[in-house]
């Protein structure tokens, strides 16, 4: 099993947070084999930011993605790039107030900056979606997030991670899972 899975937006959404996350989850407390890449342009603010995981239950030959099984979108222009990248029956995962997307049974949608918002900081929007991630695919196990989250994020900011990881997983819960 080889997934290629790529977590995409702005700089300031957390991006390459969530999928520093998602990789240490998987390698440390799911006993799989993971690489994560990150790129974003040169504003530290704003510009285009991705983060890649490579996951596998074999060595990972080769760490980049070339056509990711699943991509996560926090922008529009992030999936206006990426999502000609996918592979054909690719899960997307869109944040729903910020991506115009062409709904089908492929792409599920949550408004994560808006739950974050009501969470009260929208910072934690990049935790709602790896919930919500964390529900909807399958691919890792929800103890496994947890724990990662708390051995990554800053000792204050915890607890309100944790209740963003909550909202997304509740909402995932709703959602149909793709085959």
């Amino acid at each position: 099993m080889r997934q290629e899975i790529r977590f995409s937006g702005f700089g300031g959404q957390g991006v390459a947070l969530a999928g520093y996350v998602l990789g240490k989850a998987f390698a440390l407390y799911d006993g799989l084999n993971a690489v994560m890449t990150q790129s974003y342009g040169p504003e530290a603010r704003g510009g285009a930011s991705s983060a890649s995981v490579v996951v596998s239950d074999t060595e990972i030959a080769y760490p980049f993605v070339q056509e990711p099984d699943v991509l996560v979108a926090f922008s529009m222009e992030a999936y206006s790039r990426f999502y000609p990248q996918v592979k054909k029956g690719a899960l997307i995962l869109v944040d729903q107030d910020l991506v115009q997307y062409r709904p089908d049974q492929w792409h599920h949608a949550i408004p994560a900056s808006r739950l974050a918002d009501e969470l009260g900081r929208r910072i934690v929007a990049n935790m709602v979606m790896l919930g919500f991630f964390t529900a909807v695919t399958g691919l890792i196990s929800e103890e496994g997030v947890e724990k990662a989250i708390e051995d990554t994020v800053k000792p204050h900011t915890l607890e309100l991670n944790r209740r963003a990881l909550i909202t997304g997983l509740r909402y995932g819960a709703r959602e149909e899972v793709v085959p």
